[in-house]
């Protein structure tokens, strides 16, 4: 299954929206995400999804964790998610994840849905993220791996 990602701006997004696109914005950004087969574009960005829980349409806010990595770390980045505690969707508030491997990039995605922003900002004090997280920046973390990370990861997040 595929997952495709526009991004542009607010006046760009009303064909998307009536086509039938689930659409956010963010401060005049705007992000919009289908799980159904699209033509692909300049501005469409595609994804294989890896792991899924959840319904996207569930949630309210979306928080897009972008990772870029290394062609060769890419095994070891995708069995860090494969083998995960899958905790996070038990916490209140959860609505979706899609773990989403790049198609046309070296970025990897993982989109979370939320009921809304405070959701998201519980977890990230919670017990859950600390033992998702426990392994960052120690010698067994995959962020100590050498030549995996290509540049820094970024989070974007939107609203419904």
């Amino acid at each position: 299954m595929k997952l495709y990602k526009w991004l542009g701006n607010e006046q760009e997004i009303s064909a998307l929206k009536d086509a039938g696109w689930f659409v956010l914005t963010s401060s005049g950004d705007a992000a919009a995400i289908n799980e159904q087969e699209v033509a692909a574009g300049d501005q469409i960005e595609a994804y294989e999804i890896l792991d899924q829980t959840g319904r996207l349409e569930d949630g309210g806010f979306a928080v897009f964790n972008n990772i870029p990595v290394t062609e060769e770390g890419r095994e070891l980045f995708e069995s860090r998610f494969q083998n995960r505690a899958g905790l996070v969707e038990k916490e209140p508030g959860f609505a979706a994840i899609r773990i989403l491997r790049p198609l046309d990039s070296d970025t990897y995605v993982i989109l979370t849905m939320w009921e809304d922003e405070s959701a998201f900002t519980n977890w990230q004090s919670s017990q859950a993220y600390s033992h998702a997280h426990k392994k960052r920046g120690t010698s067994e973390g995959i962020d100590k791996r050498p030549n995996i990370f290509p540049r820094p990861s970024f989070v974007t997040t939107y609203s419904k």
